[in-house]
């Protein structure tokens, strides 16, 4: 391997990204047809990545035929089963050499198992522009002093490291943004913003949502006056309400939510392939409103993440799940696969994600049929950009089935995030269906209480109340298949951090 090279591949990337305008970047794709850079990168993959080499030969398939949109298509999808657990390490870095890539990351999948991932420098600043699309077009950073701390896990999982040096990366191109990376330390990361957020006009915290809620919770019951710091959110790994958000956002004083979140759609496989912008939040708080145009828009009864990604560097594309998967031109419903360059390349990689992708003029066509402008509806104009849109519902076995009616967390969420509700409750819960004496199902769902509040028949009650409010308000299906006297939910209320549910130090799952 030639060292030489891969310094001046460092030089070039950095050179690249400190030197043009992320105006430039985010309007490639208006000059370029992605899809013909993306059959580029294929053809790279195909003579240079010796495991994507060997899968083609066992595919039967001569890379030489892949010519255009529709040769690119027949491409059989990338799965962890049938690529990345069948070749060793290095076969996916090209030339098969693992010294290409400087960093590897470790993700754990619902397995268990670790999976490494190899990249390089240049790799991070691909993704350092998602950074700067929030910090710029959200946060307007680029004239505010800001500190950002990195509340993601640190040490070789992907978040903490990732984000981190993808926020350096922002400083050494003119922003004035300070990083400290305090990880999941929570004593820790409330005394940074005691101590340091005085220094800055704004501070960000970048996190998982349910542990930056604690952190939150926890300051506020500790003294920390959260508006005083003029706080920004950046989050990741999972799907949060608009209740959500509007709580979280009431107690660190935001002013104006499209501009003070934003959550990213990341992957250990591939960094992050989109980010939320002030539209798509604008976009989305419309649809939790309107019910009606969401399951419209998206097919089904609950909301998904909605963000925009840049299709020069990540390429979505869309497997129908059946003959209604495109309800109408622009807009396409399935599962989702995505291209894009790393340390390790993935072509047509099927992540388990379902979704869909939503053109920039078929999405604004929509919302006028709805009689909604988000355009207009947006205070400012920053961060209005023509980029396509994809959705994302995550994969379908965190649902249960309950008389035939499919019942998502993200219903059972909105009911615990209501008014007075939310004061006694952290967020957390699991839901299962259970079986009585006479072999009855019912819905059961077990809720995790705030420190210091006790359980109560009055609360009990309450709770199920609002569970069942919000789900037959936001799930036809269960409003329509379920008897009503099976509908009202059965709710346990335990301490936190009660073992059986709700055992510290672990990824919760919300389902059983």
């Amino acid at each position: 391997m030639n060292y030489e090279n891969q310094s001046q591949r460092a030089i070039k990337g950095f050179e690249d990204f400190l030197n043009t305008p992320l105006e430039t970047l985010l309007q490639q794709h208006l000059d370029k047809n992605p899809a013909v850079e993306i059959i580029k990168l294929f053809q790279d993959v195909a003579a240079n990545v010796p495991a994507y080499q060997a899968f083609l030969m066992q595919q039967q398939i001569n890379p030489d035929t892949i010519q255009t949109a529709a040769d690119f298509q027949k491409l059989p999808p990338l799965t962890k089963d049938n690529y990345l657990k069948c070749y060793p390490l290095t076969d996916f870095c090209r030339n098969g050499k693992i010294a290409s890539c400087d960093t590897i990351a470790v993700s754990s999948g619902s397995t268990g198992k670790p999976t490494f991932w190899l990249r390089f420098f240049t790799d991070e600043l691909q993704i350092a522009t998602r950074f700067e699309q929030i910090f710029y077009d959200s946060f307007f950073a680029d004239t505010k002093p800001t500190l950002a701390v990195v509340c993601f896990a640190l040490g070789t999982w992907v978040g903490g490291m990732f984000t981190t040096n993808c926020c350096r990366y922002l400083s050494s191109k003119g922003y004035p943004v300070t990083v400290i990376s305090p990880g999941t330390n929570k004593a820790e990361i409330l005394r940074v913003v005691a101590e340091l957020s005085p220094n800055f006009e704004q501070t960000v915290l970048l996190g998982y949502p349910p542990f930056i809620k604690d952190v939150i919770d926890t300051g506020i019951a500790s003294g920390i006056k959260w508006s005083q710091y003029n706080i920004k959110l950046v989050m990741a790994g999972e799907v949060f309400s608009e209740e959500w958000r509007n709580l979280v956002g009431e107690r660190v004083g935001s002013q104006n939510s499209c501009y003070d979140f934003a959550s990213l759609y990341g992957t250990a496989d591939a960094g992050v392939l989109g980010n939320e912008t002030p539209l798509s939040i604008c976009i989305r708080q419309f649809l939790a409103k309107n019910p009606n145009a969401g399951r419209t828009l998206f097919g089904e009864s609950r909301l998904p993440t909605l963000v925009q990604y840049d299709p020069m560097n990540r390429f979505f594309e869309v497997i129908p799940n059946s003959s209604d998967s495109t309800n109408k031109k622009g807009i396409s419903r399935g599962t989702l696969l995505f291209s894009g360059d790393n340390g390790i390349p993935l072509v047509r990689y099927n992540i388990l994600d379902n979704g869909g992708i939503i053109t920039y003029d078929a999405m604004l066509q929509f919302l006028s049929e709805w009689g909604f402008d988000p355009v207009e509806a947006l205070s400012n104009k920053r961060g209005i950009r023509n980029l396509p849109f994809v959705f994302i519902f995550g994969r379908s076995n965190f649902t249960i089935s309950y008389f035939g009616a499919n019942i998502y967390p993200e219903n059972i969420q909105v009911g615990l995030e209501q008014p007075l509700i939310r004061d006694w409750v952290t967020g957390k819960f699991v839901m299962q269906i259970q079986q009585d004496a006479d072999q009855n199902s019912f819905l059961s769902i077990a809720v995790e209480l705030a420190p210091e509040i006790e359980a109560n028949q009055e609360k009990k009650l309450a709770v199920e109340d609002s569970i069942l409010t919000q789900l037959k308000r936001l799930n036809s299906e269960f409003a329509n298949y379920v008897p009503q006297e099976y509908q009202t939910p059965q709710v346990e209320l335990l301490p936190m951090g009660e073992p059986e549910y709700f055992p510290q130090g672990v990824k919760h799952r919300y389902t059983r």
